[in-house]
């Protein structure tokens, strides 16, 4: 948990500022994931070409994780791109938003370090194009030493694909300590994740209001509060995430007990 004195909510907005006097800071939650949707449909309905709505959603990026690492939230994540975009959408859109990473990369590194963020990539990053992998690990590298927020990029990510993974290394393992199945744990699997290293996400965050969470994180989301919004995320600003916390705050979590009540902060 951050201390009081690394936040910085004299940078929030007027309007972030009065959603967030309206919080409960020790409620806060650990980790936000989000499924960001509606780049498409935000240029489809201004008759704009699909990649404007792309470079708008990238610019939502920033600002979103700017307002996080104002307010102390340590884990952002975002759902950047999914493992069946980069096989079912079209080769020029799937070049484009390559470029679009790089470039978001490159121009937003020093915003990145103005804000205390530190950058981590989940998924098969490894069968991104080398250019961009390069990218990515200058932009992690550079930001390591960061302390604020962690921001998750998920790039070429399947929920399904990533459990698959986990349990290929699980098996590679077991066989090395010749160990049986009927001593695999539910905490085996977990640290063979992408996100072993993170809690997992007590708020999901889905734009563009679709009712469903795309093979994004299915392991890590098992009690995961979930708040979903019509607003298309290159709409999607710091006051709507510090709106969908106070939603959050109002939820009672159960983890199939008895509820769980943080108390006045």
């Amino acid at each position: 948990m951050y201390s009081v004195a690394t936040l910085r909510i004299d940078e929030l907005t007027a309007e972030e500022r009065a959603v967030y006097a309206t919080l409960k800071p020790g409620c806060l939650p650990q980790h936000v994931a989000i499924i960001m949707d509606g780049n498409g449909r935000w240029a489809g309905r201004r008759s704009l070409k699909r990649f404007l709505g792309h470079q708008q959603g990238a610019e939502s990026v920033q600002l979103v994780t700017e307002t996080a690492s104002r307010i102390g939230l340590p884990w952002l994540t975002l759902y950047a791109f999914s493992l069946e975009n980069n096989l079912r959408r079209p080769r020029a859109e799937v070049n484009f938003l390559m470029r679009l990473l790089k470039s978001y990369l490159e121009s937003n590194l020093q915003r990145m370090m103005d804000n205390n963020v530190r950058m981590k990539y989940i998924g098969r990053t490894h069968d991104l194009p080398a250019e961009v992998q390069e990218k990515m690990r200058w932009a992690e590298e550079a930001t390591a030493g960061n302390t604020g927020t962690t921001l998750t990029l998920a790039l070429n990510y399947g929920g399904r694909s990533e459990l698959v993974d986990a349990f290929r290394r699980l098996a590679t393992e077991m066989k090395q300590k010749h160990q049986s199945a009927e001593q695999i744990t539910e905490e085996d699997i977990h640290r063979h994740l992408y996100t072993a290293h993170m809690p997992d996400p007590d708020l999901l965050i889905r734009t563009s209001g679709e009712m469903r969470i795309s093979n994004f994180l299915p392991w890590q989301i098992a009690y995961t509060e979930i708040f979903v919004t019509e607003r298309l995320w290159p709409d999607f600003r710091g006051i709507h995430l510090l709106e969908a916390i106070a939603d959050y705050q109002q939820r009672e979590r159960r983890y199939g007990g008895l509820g769980e009540d943080c108390g006045d902060a």
